[in-house]
């Protein structure tokens, strides 16, 4: 079926195969060691005594990912992800193994890769801002992010016919430990907000402190998805839907990846650059959708932006530019994050608060609202996160915090501060089964003789209840 030679210090293996056509082939792969050529020589028998067809590509890694980048990435990925996976591929990928065969990757040659990627580094081009300097070395979370892309690319190999096997699926890869973000806690908040002399920063704070909004979705929110009528503020029915968000996109990667899930992309009021465009879209995944119910004043400060923008609407007339957007500028223009930011980190430091950035006002939101329900499913709904797992990894440490309360309220309400003597002892008594026959003066008499702990116990309860009556007695 297939046979193995040694050649010039090689070793060589041959065997026939069919091709999808039915057409017969011979093949000659190349091998280092025997072993080598000893394992490819059992999967090949097994996948031809199966009947399944050998997978033979002799096409290199880079002439595939000119057909994965345009069949599959056009037509799958948002274009910041088609920008973020193609900067990963032209920059790491395809300069240290594109010019691969496709059947000469395995796990080996992939966690050989991963290592060779922590001590890669590149030079910048001379139109750089950092030209002249040396790229750092990789670092495990970029690696991480090109073991997706590259198991992406592997298992669409497999659909198309190219490989058999994913080599990513079982490589090791250098452990990634994401960083801790620190983050408010709600007395800070509560003194950010009060020190915040600007009302649109002022409303964005509570916003995404109220509901865990992402930035993107703070400012992409629109008055149609804003219920807060005076009825439903009196009722605590005002809420917010999220089902649109800003992003400022590489103009090339919309070019090639289209305007599937673009609601509008707005003109260049501001910024000039032809690289890039300000678009509203719908988000990225379907969980991200949602209703979020309004704190009764998050809910009047949205009553209150609403009556200003009524206000310039009246005083601008035809020059103002409207896009329904809550935030935006006094003539409409829609705001972008770099100005939320801005305004965020100046009050920072001007009034020399802890450092975080605008998103962990996310986290901190997420964190109090579980340490003030616990309810995981909730705060999930507010979040919007397309998995629970997504909480429970994150914020274990919060989870971890109720399940110690919960055992400090056992202890309070169970046990009263301390385990009853009477309980331990109680723990003690094997309980006796009455029979039909038994009177009920027979059935105590027989506990007692046959159950020694039963008789101390009672004698220890009889004694406490004399005592209290010769204390009653006494106090008359």
């Amino acid at each position: 079926m297939a046979s193995i030679y040694k050649r010039n210090g090689k070793y060589k293996l041959v065997y026939s195969y069919q091709d999808k056509f039915g057409k017969k082939h011979q093949k000659w792969e190349t091998f280092n060691t025997q072993a080598d050529a000893n394992k490819r020589r059992k999967q090949v028998e097994y996948e031809l005594s199966t009947g399944k067809q050998v997978v033979v590509s002799s096409i290199t890694l880079n002439e595939f990912l000119n057909e994965y980048i345009k069949i599959y990435g056009a037509h799958k990925w948002a274009p910041s992800t088609y920008k973020s996976n193609t900067a990963l591929i032209e920059t790491y990928i395809r300069p240290i193994i594109g010019e691969m065969k496709m059947d000469k990757f395995n796990v080996k040659t992939i966690e050989e890769y991963y290592l060779s990627l922590l001590s890669f580094r590149r030079e910048y081009s001379s139109r750089s801002r950092n030209a002249g300097r040396l790229h750092a070395c990789v670092q495990p979370a970029t690696i991480t992010s090109i073991h997706k892309v590259l198991s992406s690319v592997f298992n669409q190999a497999i659909k198309w016919g190219y490989m058999n096997d994913n080599p990513c699926r079982l490589a090791d890869r250098p452990k990634y430990r994401p960083q801790k973000r620190d983050i408010w806690d709600a007395e800070t908040i509560f003194r950010a907000i009060e020190l915040c002399d600007d009302p649109i920063l002022k409303l964005a704070i509570n916003l995404a402190f109220a509901c865990s909004l992402r930035i993107g979705e703070l400012l992409g929110l629109t008055w149609d998805c804003v219920h807060i009528s005076e009825k439903e503020i009196k009722q605590g029915r005002a809420s917010i839907r999220v089902e649109k968000e800003i992003q400022r996109l590489n103009a090339e990667a919309l070019a090639n990846v289209g305007e599937g899930d673009i609601i509008k992309i707005f003109p260049s009021y501001v910024n000039n650059s032809k690289k890039t465009k300000l678009v509203l879209k719908t988000p990225k995944t379907e969980s991200s959708n949602r209703t979020i119910y309004l704190p009764i004043s998050v809910a009047n400060m949205l009553v209150k932006r609403h009556n200003e923008i009524i206000n310039n609407r009246k005083i601008l007339g035809d020059e103002y530019i409207d896009h329904n957007l809550v935030f935006c500028y006094p003539n409409g223009i829609p705001m972008e994050e770099s100005c939320i930011r801005r305004g965020f980190n100046k009050l920072i430091e001007e009034n020399d608060l802890p450092k975080v950035v605008f998103h962990s006002l996310r986290h901190s939101s997420i964190t109090y609202k579980l340490k003030l329900t616990g309810d995981i499913k909730a705060v999930q709904g507010d979040s919007g996160h397309s998995q629970i797992e997504m909480i429970t990894d994150v914020y274990a440490h919060i989870l971890d915090e109720s399940r110690v309360q919960n055992a400090q309220m056992f202890e309070t309400q169970f046990y009263g501060g301390k385990a009853p003597e009477e309980m331990v002892e109680k723990a003690k008594i094997s309980i006796i089964e009455p029979t039909k026959s038994m009177t009920e003066e027979e059935m105590l008499v027989k506990q007692i003789t046959e159950n020694p702990e039963a008789l101390a116990l009672m004698k220890k309860i009889l004694a406490k209840s004399s005592d209290q009556e010769v204390s009653k007695s006494e106090a008359k």
